[in-house]
Order: C-alpha cells, then structure tokens, then sequence
C-alpha cells in the first residue's frame, strides 16, 4: 500500500479515536479521590504514631526525623512534606490528642457544675476535671500511654514545656480554677494558682508511669494502678486546696 493510500485508511481509525477522547470524562480537579485521601490520611497517622512513641521515650532532643520515617516505614521526605521541621511534628503529635482531653474535661466540669448547682464540691469537680486523662490512658491503648508519658516530659521541659503546656491545655484548666473559685469564694489568686501547679505536676507524674512508686513502696503500691491513683489524687488535691486557700491560713 502506497503512502497516501495508508494515510486514507487511517483516517477512520484517528477520527474514532478523536470521537472516543470528546465523549470520556474530563479529567478530575480539585480534592483527590477518597481512596487518596484515606492513603494520606492513613500515612499521616503512622508517622504521628512513630513520633509519639519516640517522643515518649527519648524526649524532643533525642530523636530525629530520619529516626520517625524509619520507625513508621516512609521516606524521610514525607515526614517533611506532611508536617515540616521537627518542632512542627512534635507539635502535630501534641494537639492530636491535646484536643480529645481538653474538650472531655471542659465538657465534664460544666456537666458537674450543671447538675450539682449551689451543692458543687472540690471532690467533685476534680473527679470531673482528672477522669478524662486516666479513663484514656487506662482504655485508649498504648498510643494514650505514650502521650500521657508525653505530657509528662513537656510540664517539666525547662526549654519550651511551660510554652507547650500552656497553649494546649490553659483553657480547660482555667475553667476548673473558675469554677474552683464559686466553691472557695474566699480564695486569693495566687493560692489558687499555687494549688493547681501542685496538681499539675502530681498528675503528669501519676501518668508517666515511671514505676517510682513501685520501687519505693516495694512494690505496696503500683503505679500503674490508675484506678486507685486518681481516687488519691482527687482527695489530696482537694485537702490541698483547702489548706492552701482557706482565709486565714499561714501564707509567705
């Protein structure tokens, strides 16, 4: 077959092809499909994962982002495409679980004060305000335990853990130091405050779970007996603000 006698067969075949390509469906803009979406949402869960865990046990400096994309299974290229410097990811892994405690103890606080109305107690709003975070790290699975062990380490980081405390948490604690003071009307600020570091400080110990507790009592008490230690809590930081900010006690 000649050349031009070819191109005049082949005409038929690039008209259907060009008839084909008119009718198919204009390629997809904007979101991605689902499927990627759920793949991406899936990786980014892995690598906060990784990083949690790492975080937990080697502290922010002692770990890398190489360290995070080996223990997720990424390329370390990821890690920095989802979530950026390092500070960024630890700060990720931070408010993940930042957002499902504070909104639980806000929530449960507000509900307490609700139904006890002018019958509130300091036992009961500090059960109110203490049982989120021990519910999760007793039920939520070894994830909520490498947080709580977390948030341990960041109340006591001398470098940015007051920083990193405070934009997480401060909401839901000055809520219960509000309604703390509707049950100690009497109380000065400043014990008030004084009162809550105390409990603070008492609670991400408790939650890391360091076995200190262990060792000392030979092995009396356990620390991870979360049940009995947020029982102890609520009465001692509740007898500890009442010593702390009742009118008249010995102040410096």
């Amino acid at each position: 077959m000649s050349k031009p006698d070819a191109a005049i067969a082949a005409r038929p075949v690039a008209a259907a092809r060009r008839k084909a390509a008119a009718g198919a469906a204009p390629a997809r803009r904007g979101r991605p499909p689902k499927a990627q979406a759920k793949a991406a949402g899936e990786t980014r869960d892995l690598i906060l994962d990784a990083a949690e865990d790492l975080f937990s046990k080697h502290g922010f400096y002692g770990v890398t982002i190489r360290e995070v994309a080996r223990e997720a299974g990424v390329d370390t290229a990821l890690v920095h495409y989802y979530f950026g410097a390092k500070r960024d990811l630890f700060d990720a892994v931070f408010l993940r679980r930042a957002e499902v405690w504070n909104s639980e103890r806000v929530d449960a606080v507000n509900r307490y004060a609700e139904q006890a109305g002018s019958d509130m107690t300091l036992e009961g709003l500090l059960d109110a305000f203490l049982r989120p975070p021990f519910e999760w790290s007793l039920k939520g699975g070894p994830g909520w335990k490498h947080y709580a062990a977390l948030v341990a380490q960041a109340n006591a980081n001398p470098t940015f853990g007051g920083e990193t405390m405070a934009r997480y948490f401060d909401p839901a604690v000055r809520r219960l130091i509000e309604l703390i003071r509707q049950v100690l009307p009497g109380a000065r600020e400043v014990d008030l405050y004084w009162a809550y570091h105390n409990l603070s400080g008492a609670l991400t110990l408790t939650l890391g779970e360091t076995g200190r507790l262990d060792r000392l009592s030979n092995g009396l008490c356990r620390s991870g007996d979360l049940e009995s230690a947020g029982d102890y809590m609520v009465r001692f930081a509740a007898a500890g603000f009442r010593a702390v900010c009742a009118p008249g006690s010995d102040r410096p």
